[in-house]
């Protein structure tokens, strides 16, 4: 089985596909490397296609200790690309690896073509931040103390995953079976680490203001708690485009994956055409 090893010794179990220039998937808190096979399908017909698991997430390692901060988790996702020989990428991510993509974006700009941003910053808002730590740190719990499997009964019924049910009914039950497989101990050390302790999009202005890659960020609707931080980053971010999806919640790749692949192969084909352009910094000031 292939595997890229980090910094600090952890296997990254990854899958290739197609050749061309590269697009690596990061995968969200509830999902694992499996869940970009339709982008890996469609995308692999014109690029070279990367997803991974995640350290924490089999076939990948599950180390002890605290290793699972958010500064691990974005190099992790470069680690991958060195291990490939691989200088630059287009970063295509769904909330914990979005948030992974803006850090490349902010932290190694000279490694991203452009950063796609789905489902990001869920539990950014500054007033609710010490319950959102606190909730994450009593999820972590559960997963230590019930399982994955009873954690995953919960989470599908998150408002957030509804729409998914709704619409595609047959995927939302093979998402959250597999969510039901996880490793109970990797989810509750990412969500201690990186869940609970990664700082809040709102507290990051100066650099997103200076943060010139690329990006697209993507929003369902009723994906109440991204729908601030996404339109936050479409003000402060220089070169950023928003697609807000209609009745739609978080799982976007899946739960719309024929609108998703458009929108994010018509954002990858305009930037290496060299036509998505930096917005004036007058206008961002005047915000």
């Amino acid at each position: 089985m292939p595997h890229a090893l980090t910094k600090d010794n952890c296997r990254l179990y990854f899958e290739e596909a197609g050749t061309g220039t590269p697009i690596i998937f990061l995968h969200e808190f509830a999902a694992d490397y499996t869940n970009w096979e339709p982008q890996m399908r469609y995308f692999s017909r014109g690029h070279r296609c990367i997803t991974y698991s995640a350290r924490g997430y089999t076939p990948s390692d599950v180390p002890d200790g605290e290793v699972y901060g958010y500064t691990h988790f974005y190099t992790d996702a470069l680690a991958v690309l060195d291990h490939l020989k691989i200088d630059r990428a287009h970063f295509v991510g769904l909330s914990m690896g979005a948030y992974s993509s803006l850090q490349i974006g902010l932290n190694a700009p000279q490694r991203a073509l452009s950063m796609t941003l789905a489902g990001v910053g869920s539990g950014s808002e500054i007033e609710n931040l010490d319950a959102w730590r606190q909730q994450c740190r009593a999820n972590a719990e559960q997963f230590e103390m019930l399982g994955s499997a009873e954690v995953a009964k919960v989470t599908r019924e998150a408002p957030s995953r509804i729409p998914f049910l709704v619409k595609d009914p047959r995927g939302h039950a093979d998402f959250y079976a597999a969510l039901a497989r996880h490793d109970a101990k990797g989810s509750a050390r990412t969500m201690r680490g990186f869940q609970a302790g990664r700082p809040s999009i709102f507290t990051m202005t100066d650099a997103i203001r200076a943060a010139t890659t690329p990006a697209l960020i993507i929003c369902g609707d009723e994906d109440d708690p991204c729908v601030g931080a996404s339109l936050f980053l479409k003000k402060h971010l220089p070169a950023a485009g928003l697609a807000m999806f209609p009745k739609s919640g978080h799982v976007l790749n899946l739960e719309e994956p024929a609108l998703f692949n458009e929108m994010v192969e018509r954002f990858v084909t305009l930037v290496e055409a060299g036509r998505w352009p930096v917005r004036d910094p007058r206008s961002l000031a005047a915000h």
